[in-house]
């Protein structure tokens, strides 16, 4: 299933960001938010937003966003340090 968010014009035309930037940004913020409500695992935020899990760490990090940390995501970690 995939999701389009329409944005009318009027808040598009006012959006102070390059054009070429907007819809990165825009699935960063929404990634960032939907994070922070708890939303979103940690890593599917990371995936909305299109960039790794490190970076959106800083993200987080810089706006003072606590992390969501469960057994599952731990699981995860662990299963993955494996190999």
């Amino acid at each position: 299933m995939n999701v389009h968010l329409e944005i009318p014009k009027s808040i598009a035309h006012s959006i102070r960001l390059p054009q070429p930037e907007i819809e990165k940004r825009l699935r960063t913020e929404l990634a960032i938010a939907l994070y922070g409500q708890g939303i979103l695992s940690f890593g599917k935020a990371s995936e909305l937003a299109g960039i790794s899990r490190y970076l959106f760490a800083d993200l987080i990090g810089d706006r003072d966003i606590p992390r969501h940390y469960t057994e599952h995501e731990l699981a995860q970690d662990l299963d993955y340090a494996r190999g």
